[in-house]
């Protein structure tokens, strides 16, 4: 490809591809130049350097993600929106492996809160369980044991470290209705003193759950 057509798109689009192809953590901007034909001094016009790149790839990731997710759930509620929350999260991790990985490193806090990607990311995951009349910080509890979840899961399926004979699919579906159930009966924290908070929700910092 001439070097005349490149753009910090193209490059952070191509970058996704290859992380998808040979792991988000064997990238580097040697392969990438490789890829467009050109000496890796030319892709520092769009980009700062590697860590710069992976940040970016991240922020694709995480937008692709979320408006995948954010897809399935509009119109559902309660049960219906965690499922289809939850098959979104395990088709994109699978699906695209390397971009998945890249959603799940740290990002400079500073970055991350002019992210729309994040901010959309925040939205739509504590829409989701407000329904289930969570505020903080049950909340952020809540988020964070979706998360670990629905990454580990993914994490030990990418690897095919279920041995059992049981099918993954189903184990997948049986751990989402029992997180239901879990979110249906949050054991809520009360406030010191022992009554329930009236304070507003303040979103925490926006991650993929």
């Amino acid at each position: 490809m001439a070097r005349a057509g490149l753009t910090a798109e193209r490059v952070v689009a191509a970058a996704a591809d290859l992380a998808d192809e040979v792991g988000f953590e064997h990238i580097s901007l040697s392969a990438l130049a490789r890829r467009f034909g050109v000496k890796d001094a030319s892709l520092y016009s769009h980009v700062k350097n590697l860590h710069d790149l992976r940040t970016r790839i991240a922020f694709l990731a995480g937008g692709e993600m979320i408006d995948r997710i954010a897809d399935s759930v509009a119109g559902r509620a309660g049960k219906d929106a965690l499922a289809a929350f939850a098959d979104a999260y395990r088709a994109y991790a699978l699906e695209h492996p390397g971009r998945y990985a890249a959603t799940q490193i740290r990002i400079d806090q500073s970055l991350a809160a002019t992210s729309p990607a994040f901010a959309r990311t925040a939205e739509v995951t504590h829409g989701m369980l407000r329904a289930y009349g969570l505020e903080e910080p049950d909340l952020t509890d809540a988020v964070r044991l979706l998360r670990s979840t629905f990454h580990g899961y993914c994490a030990l399926e990418a690897t095919e470290a279920f041995g059992a004979s049981r099918d993954v699919r189903a184990s997948w579906n049986r751990a989402v209705d029992a997180l239901h159930v879990a979110l249906e009966h949050w054991p809520r924290e009360e406030p010191p003193g022992g009554e329930p908070s009236s304070a507003p929700v303040v979103p925490q910092t926006p991650v993929v759950p």
